[in-house]
């Protein structure tokens, strides 16, 4: 090595966390579907993490989406009413993408 260029240690990389909005839960991002309002006011999934708009997570179980979407916790975290068509869309993918929850993992 040349004289005068020493290396730090690497530290070892910071992965995001995001919190489910239905259940509460605290993982990396990559294990959650990020929903995003649009400019247009319209909720989308955004498969990349990268569209630019507000933002709100859901874990990868069915009764997370159907609670977010029943209860409205959607449209409080993205701050916006989501409109019929929207939601219908989003059960459509959930009923699609999400997997069934296991019977030992539903919450009470």
């Amino acid at each position: 090595m040349a004289e005068g260029t020493s290396r730090a240690p690497q530290r070892p990389r910071r992965v995001p966390q995001r919190t489910c909005i239905s259940c509460r839960t605290t993982s990396n991002k990559r294990s959650f579907v990020r929903i995003v309002r649009t400019a247009d006011g319209c909720a989308v999934i955004d498969p990349t993490g990268k569209l630019s708009g507000r933002g709100a997570y859901f874990c990868d179980r069915l009764s997370c989406w159907e609670a977010g979407l029943k209860k409205d916790r959607l449209g409080i975290a993205l701050k916006t009413t989501v409109s019929d068509e929207d939601r219908a869309a989003l059960r459509q993918y959930a009923a699609t993408h999400i997997r069934p929850d296991a019977p030992d993992e539903q919450e009470a």
